[in-house]
């Protein structure tokens, strides 16, 4: 429960976090659809691997899901792990999507360095 409530929490406050910076136009909004889009591409994959693990048909490779998690999509896939309860009780692949997910938000914290800045200047301007 303890983890629920941690990863619950990290969501939130990554979502929340996200919004006001877009506000405060620390960040462009094209960080934000890149998101959006990431995590509703990431949900939509772990519902399919779901089904398919259910029908016995061609699996999505995990490796592949947490690319996506990587990308940015690991709010969505956070929400299909608990909505769907697929992929929330095999430990292996816990570790490594929380592990996709410090890796994203280390480099969603970096877009606030100076090289962040200038990288999302040449990108968006």
């Amino acid at each position: 429960m303890a983890v629920s409530k941690f990863g619950i929490f990290i969501t939130l406050t990554f979502c929340t976090t996200l919004i006001v910076v877009t506000f405060l136009n620390l960040l462009p909004i094209e960080v934000v659809y890149l998101y959006i889009t990431t995590s509703v591409i990431t949900f939509a994959m772990y519902a399919f691997d779901k089904s398919a693990a259910r029908n016995g048909k061609w699996r999505i490779p995990e490796i592949r899901l947490h690319v996506l998690s990587l990308l940015g999509g690991w709010p969505g896939a956070y929400y299909a792990q608990r909505k769907l309860r697929h992929k929330s009780a095999k430990v292996s692949f816990k570790r490594t999507y929380w592990a996709t997910v410090v890796v994203n938000l280390t480099a969603f914290i970096w877009l606030f360095s100076e090289q962040g800045k200038h990288l999302m200047n040449g990108i968006f301007a």
